[in-house]
């Protein structure tokens, strides 16, 4: 009975959670894959019909991995053919990830076309009754390609005819090898420099590598939004606009050919001698260095980690979020009187299982940036506007360390990025800032322009203030990360996560001698409204303290 209640209690509170935007969406479709594939929730046609509404609005890269997590459990037959249902990438990994008995694949075959039953064919652990049975069916059909059925209505179907033309017969064979290149796996070698110029608009007309289609087009000149949803990032935007030179700025190269994925960029303007208009840049562009890939793991080994710890995740969430929500219904008496010792005691469950849900949440976040499925949203956020809100949530963790958060000069200055991610990176710094400072203590801070960028520069407490990046970045196991507010998971992991999540929005964190600065993506402004270093304003700043 015990089992029973806690799987009806997960199932319900998938379906409570919210679903509507983005991420809501993502995590209701993963949880209700993974309670169905574990048989802690029913795979009927009312979960099914749910999965199906949610998979409109849920990214291949998520249904993709989700259908590699199949390999995990012992799946129901109408969840696996619910996968088999999607687009060929996301029914082939099912069906290479998915454990069936011999009943289950002999019942799922006739619903395969030529090819789902082609990437079955590959598997070396079939029984041999699977086997015959495959045999019988065939792995090719009297047609190049696979039905609307199989991949979706925009799929092309080649039919077979008995009699074409030569331009038919190249069009097929071109379908083919479009087909095929998925299942081969064979990827091609990642280019490892080029050169390029462009036009005076910021537009990439040259480059010295091939394939140029992938590059050519691309604009240095993208106003607002996350990077990753444009070319380049905001240091080379902003250089671009102003004219001047810039280096280790990021390149995003869609597509999958060998000069596909991210660039470092480096970058010189152009002039006309005759004239001095400005024609263009010039720059050069090279693979980012280890040391430069945000933690990123390439390898499958790492990836499959930061899997597992997001499911990790999901498993600790629900159990937390309903002792706190219990915890709670007993401090405010919602459930009928309760004695005030018990109700201490409640107030003390919550506020440490708090602290335990916001340590599962940066779990979550290093996993998704591990394995780059953050979820990322343009937007323009003011940056004092934003540091107000956040000294008063910090005002709690001030009067517990009995020191001051003081806050820069009012101004006009925005971040161009999503007030939500924001928010997530400037709180965690400050939040770990503080938690280390000494009664008295004044935390000062400074929002200094640059090109293309606008910097948030914090003076960090004694306890920091003598440490390298190096030590810094170590601190989970030290003394120091044991005092009352600390993080929970240590500061080394807490300024590891600043500095990943800072990359992954186009900036930086730097750890330097006096400071800690947090390079952002700045909304860029007309010379009209252009403002000058905050050292003008230094004599007006605000604080949050303690009282």
């Amino acid at each position: 009975m015990v089992g029973f209640v806690r799987f009806d209690d997960s199932l319900k509170t998938v379906l409570a959670a919210e679903a509507t935007s983005a991420l809501g969406a993502r995590a209701a479709f993963r949880q209700l894959v993974d309670l169905i594939g574990r048989g802690r929730a029913p795979a009927d046609e009312q979960l099914l019909w749910r999965l199906a509404v949610l998979r409109e609005r849920v990214p291949a890269a998520v249904r993709v991995a989700a259908a590699r997590s199949l390999a995990l459990v012992d799946a129901p037959l109408p969840l696996v053919e619910f996968f088999i249902t999607d687009t060929p990438e996301i029914a082939s990994t099912a069906l290479r990830a998915v454990r069936l008995d011999s009943d289950g694949w002999d019942a799922l075959l006739p619903k395969l076309g030529a090819l789902g039953r082609n990437v079955v064919a590959r598997r070396r652990d079939l029984a041999p009754s699977v086997v015959r049975a495959l045999e019988c069916l065939g792995t090719h059909d009297l047609r190049l390609g696979y039905s609307p059925a199989e991949a979706g209505e925009d799929a092309v179907v080649v039919e077979a005819t008995p009699r074409f033309e030569v331009a038919d017969l190249v069009r097929r064979i071109e379908a083919h090898q479009h087909l095929r290149a998925p299942l081969a796996g064979e990827a091609p070698s990642p280019l490892p420099a080029f050169r390029f110029e462009t036009d005076a608009a910021g537009v990439i007309r040259w480059l010295d590598a091939a394939p140029r289609g992938a590059v050519i087009g691309l604009t240095l000149d993208h106003r607002g939004g996350a990077w990753s949803d444009a070319a380049v990032d905001g240091v080379a935007a902003g250089a671009f606009r102003k004219r001047a030179a810039f280096t280790a700025a990021r390149l995003m190269v869609p597509g999958e050919s060998a000069i596909a994925g991210e660039w470092r960029i480096a970058g010189v303007p152009m002039f006309d001698h005759a004239t001095g208009a400005f024609t263009g840049m010039r720059g050069q562009a090279r693979r980012p260095r280890a040391d430069e890939r945000v933690g990123r793991r390439e390898d499958r080994a790492a990836t499959v980690g930061a899997e597992g710890l997001r499911r990790l995740v999901h498993e600790l969430r629900t159990p937390t979020n309903a002792i706190a929500g219990f915890s709670e219904l007993i401090e405010q008496q919602l459930l009928g009187d309760v004695a005030p010792a018990y109700r201490d005691r409640a107030s003390d469950i919550r506020r440490h299982v708090m602290g335990l849900i916001g340590a599962i949440e940066d779990l979550d976040l290093a996993a998704r940036i591990d394995g780059r499925a953050l979820d990322r949203r343009s937007g323009i956020t003011p940056a004092f506007a934003l540091l107000q809100r956040i000294g008063s949530d910090l005002a709690p963790l001030a009067t517990l360390r009995s020191a001051e958060l003081v806050l820069p000069a009012q101004r006009d200055a925005a971040w161009s990025l999503d007030p939500r991610d924001a928010e997530r990176l400037v709180s965690r710094l400050l939040a770990t800032l503080l938690s280390a400072a000494q009664p008295g203590e004044r935390l000062m801070m400074a929002l200094v322009t640059g090109v293309g960028t606008l910097a948030l520069a914090v003076v960090p407490p004694a306890a920091f203030a003598t440490r390298d990046e190096a030590s810094l970045l170590a601190l989970d196991d030290e003394d120091a990360t044991v005092d009352e507010g600390a993080p929970l998971l240590g500061v080394g992991f807490a300024l590891r996560l600043v500095r990943n999540l800072a990359s992954e929005l186009g900036g930086r964190f730097v750890i330097a001698p006096g400071y800690f600065t947090l390079l952002l993506p700045a909304v860029e402004q007309d010379d009209s409204g252009h403002e000058g270093s905050d050292q003008d304003g230094a004599g007006q700043a605000t604080t949050t303290s303690a009282p």
